[in-house]
């Protein structure tokens, strides 16, 4: 019988392990020198924009207008007034760092206790939050002084939030490298007992993730990046890469247990997990690939990431791995931790304990069980039934007692629409032309107080601010917002030869929902039809292939539900350190979609490539699906438990988007690694019977694709001493 792809590789790296070992470090170190060389290039706030303020700040670009990063700075006093020597001294500081350019005369509030100092940053936009520092250390010197005096002092702008968020996201992803490393080591240490077996798929994983870094750095330079893809590309490159491995090293390790030498146990591993993996990366990166559908380039940034970090782990995986094994042969279990090292022996069915005695009432009475574990998943979905979505704000993201949070809360109240006003943006052959002046004027007049018209007379480009109700992006804002997109501006210039768009925070947070809303159907349906055919096509099943959806959007449903129960309604956030948020993050539903469509392939395939295995072997489908479920239940469970691990690390961090990140797909996986692959999925295939199995004559032509590797019979293991080679 012709060996399958992922037979060939593995046998050929276990017969040139030192060009496979040696290809792999190069690779790594090419990879990483020259992303590191570079550098990355991550999304400007004109890349972000889509439908009509993205076409706003696309006139500024193209016109060459490049707006100052705005900051605010508040300062409040007890008694009227009492802030004017603090204002003056703050602003005399301000002035001195050399930063800081258009610094405004004080506004002051309505009861007179506040004021409102309005400033631009010095240099381009995009490089103002490397800029702002030495302002935000004259603020802090203020705020220190004022304090004794009953002065407080808050600032908010484009920079410093910018800033903030940068520092964020790089403390919780060395948080994340930290606590998701030696977690997953200790659990691998755990489930083998041998140092060498855990260090080994942690290795290869956090190599992969290296290489696929400066991949994605090198790939920054033709798609800009948000700052949030790399933490996305570690969570899913540590835990596909160790899952990986796992899957791999465990196949190799029973069959040594059931006799069969190392060289032999290796090329089984390769035609049987090794297959399984290069399915799984194949299913879970084309599911990726819907999120280009999105139209979004924080999906587009997010899908290429994963894309190369979910192909990097495969390929090492199927290459490298067998190498090292072949390498190290019984030294594999060297390093040797008592009371943990529980490597089977010869003719162990390994799993069979407690799998086996879990499956038994399962295949005794798949029926009750199969509708006990539907209702369970769907129990769990229900509060997804009104599940909200919102681009969560500052005081949502970081928490209500943040900083930032507070300082833009206070700023919000005392002058409303200050940090995130409406930004109409008119372009014209002639900016001067009357009907167009007339025009503006009149929109300027009609927005009210705080209104502000700038003309770029060179670019024939003018920007109209428009300060927004409420604290800029509730109710009253959006609302506000609808009415001058849909009447104020239309009626300022109808008939008038110009373009007029609205851009602004809360105009580009509206119209990425709105993307998101008519982007999830495309890419859901993508996700769906690829993921049913490459089932199709590897188990020449519509059952199977049909079957393999259902359940993954039963994960996907009780998913959503504890995520809207936990941080929409706040059941238990507190657990977590977490709050209620009142929503869930705008693109989190979409995201968790196309990640558990790919993630649960993962297990899905590897499970029911065992039980097709067996079935090859002769096996009638009770005693298949019962081989097949319990022969995988140790490799699932430590790659569930290690996945669950890691996530929930993410759910700990200090982002409200990625604690429901990592709170949605932890909990997904556990329920896909227990509920679904444990009982769920052998109680269906139990009660389809036959129907699992058959091809129809329609689609006869499919190409039969073996799930078993010619085995030969087990003989007695000759077990090497450590430190031997396996034979090659």
């Amino acid at each position: 019988m012709r060996r399958n792809l992922a037979a060939r590789l593995g046998v050929w790296s276990a017969h040139h392990r030192k060009t496979a070992v040696l290809g792999w470090l190069v690779f790594v170190v090419l990879a990483t020198v020259l992303g590191g060389a570079s550098g990355t290039v991550t999304a400007s706030d004109d890349e972000m924009g889509v439908g009509e303020s993205g076409r706003a700040a696309a006139i500024l670009k193209d016109a060459g207008i490049d707006e100052p990063a705005g900051e605010l700075v508040m300062v409040t006093a007890r008694t009227a007034d009492g802030w004017q020597e603090a204002a003056a001294d703050l602003s005399k500081a301000l002035t001195a760092t050399g930063d800081v350019r258009g610094l405004q005369a004080p506004l002051p509030s309505e009861d007179g206790k506040d004021a409102l100092l309005r400033f631009g940053i010095k240099g381009p936009s995009d490089e103002a939050a490397d800029r702002v520092q030495p302002v935000l250390d004259a603020v802090a010197k203020a705020g220190e002084k004022g304090a004794a005096h009953g002065i407080s002092v808050h600032q908010f702008g484009d920079a410093s939030s910018e800033k903030h968020l940068s520092d964020l996201l790089a403390d919780d992803l060395r948080k994340a490298e930290f606590t998701a490393v030696p977690l997953a080591l200790g659990i691998l240490l755990v489930a083998f007992g041998a140092v060498v077996a855990a260090l080994l798929p942690v290795g290869l994983a956090l190599t992969a993730c290296v290489a696929a870094f400066g991949l994605l750095s090198l790939a920054s330079h033709r798609l800009h990046l948000f700052e949030t893809t790399y933490s996305v590309m570690f969570l899913m490159g540590l835990a596909v890469g160790v899952d990986y491995c796992l899957f791999y090293l465990r196949r190799e390790r029973d069959e040594r247990a059931a006799g069969r030498d190392a060289r032999t146990a290796l090329r089984i591993a390769a035609a049987t997990s090794g297959r399984a993996v290069l399915v799984s990366g194949l299913t879970v990166m084309v599911a990726m690939a819907g999120m280009f559908l999105s139209g979004l380039l924080l999906f587009k940034g997010f899908a290429l990431a994963t894309i190369l970090v979910v192909c990097v782990a495969m390929v090492g995986s199927v290459t490298v791995l067998p190498a090292l094994l072949a390498g190290l042969g019984d030294r594999i279990d060297a390093g040797r931790v008592p009371f943990l090292n529980r490597r089977p022996e010869k003719g162990a069915h390994t799993g069979a304990g407690i799998a086996g005695t879990l499956l038994r009432p399962v295949l005794a009475r798949p029926k009750s069980f199969a509708v006990g574990a539907a209702v369970l998943l769907l129990a769990l979905a229900a509060p997804a039934l009104g599940m909200r979505t919102e681009q969560l704000g500052l005081e949502k993201q970081f928490g209500s007692d943040a900083p930032l949070s507070v300082s833009y809360k206070k700023i919000t109240e005392k002058f409303p629409g200050g940090p995130s006003p409406a930004l109409v943006v008119v372009t014209a052959d002639d900016i001067d032309a009357r009907p167009v002046r007339d025009a503006l004027d009149a929109l300027t007049k009609r927005a009210g107080d705080g209104a502000e018209l700038t003309v770029h007379r060179a670019a024939d480009v003018a920007e109209i601010e428009v300060p927004l109700p409420g604290d800029g992006t509730d109710a009253e804002a959006k609302e506000a917002l609808g009415e001058l997109r849909d009447e104020t501006v239309p009626a300022a210039f109808r008939g008038v030869d110009a373009e007029a768009r609205v851009g602004g925070e809360l105009a580009s947070s509206e119209d990425f929902g709105d993307q998101l809303g008519r982007g999830i159907v495309p890419v859901f349906g993508f996700i769906a039809a690829v993921t049913f055919l490459l089932m199709l096509v590897s188990f020449r099943s519509v059952v199977i292939a049909a079957t393999s959806i259902v359940l993954n959007l039963l994960s996907v449903g009780a998913a959503y539900g504890v995520m809207t129960a936990v941080f929409q309604h706040g059941w238990g956030a507190e657990l977590i350190g977490s709050e209620k948020a009142g929503a869930i993050e705008n693109w989190m539903p979409l995201f968790v979609l196309v990640v558990l469509f790919g993630l649960s392939m993962d297990y899905h395939v590897f499970v029911v490539s065992r039980i097709r295995e067996a079935r090859d072997r002769g096996m009638d489908n009770r005693a298949a699906i019962r081989e097949g479920v319990t022969r995988t239940a140790g490799a699932v469970t430590g790659a569930a438990v290690i996945m669950v691990a890691v996530f929930a690390v993410f759910g700990t961090l200090s982002m409200q988007d990625m604690q429901q990140m990592g709170v949605g797909l932890g909990v997904a996986v556990l329920l896909d690694a227990t509920v679904v692959r444990m009982v769920l999925l052998p109680s269906v295939m139990a009660l389809l019977g036959e129907r699992n199995w058959r091809t129809p004559r329609a689609l006869s032509w499919l190409p039969e694709v073996s799930h078993s590797e010619e085995i030969p019979p087990a003989a007695p293991a000759e077990r090497h001493p450590a430190g031997a080679h396996a034979p090659h």
